[in-house]
């Protein structure tokens, strides 16, 4: 697979937004970019994969949880130049909405962490800026 360091070309990417029990789930990137930061758990596209495909496989291999994705939510572009202002990582990233069909949270891949959180328990976690933005925007917080 090729690598999103310093890519030659826009990295297409999905995210999932999965709610159970009142609870979002959310992982703690282990990767650059926002390594170390909580987001909705997600990655690339690969080669001959629709978006969808991609969401559920990214799923189960950061968290071990098996979703069904429904509709288109949210998009944005994440574009961030190194040091020589050479672009380092360019990702077009689109995010949607999944059902929960089974699993327990356990961070594999490139999550350090995986877990359902609660709205209240949003604010004592460093969330992505763009995460946070999208839960608002979906009204899991206000």
């Amino acid at each position: 697979m090729k690598s999103p360091t310093y890519p030659k070309q826009p990295v297409i990417a999905v995210g999932a937004v999965v709610i159970h029990q009142d609870r979002i789930l959310l992982v703690c990137r282990g990767k650059q970019p926002a390594k170390g930061e909580w987001a909705i758990p997600g990655g690339r596209v690969e080669l001959g994969e629709t978006m969808h495909e991609a969401a559920v496989r990214e799923v189960l291999e950061e968290t071990d949880v098996c979703i069904r994705p429904g509709e288109l939510i949210y998009y944005f572009e994440t574009i961030q130049p190194d040091a020589n202002r050479q672009i380092q990582f360019h990702y077009v990233i689109f995010d949607f909405m999944a059902k929960y069909v089974s699993g327990n949270p356990t961070p594999h891949d490139d999550a350090m962490d995986a877990r359902w959180v609660s709205a209240a328990e949003i604010p004592s976690y460093p969330l992505n800026a763009r995460t946070l933005d999208l839960l608002k925007q979906i009204k899991f917080i206000i």
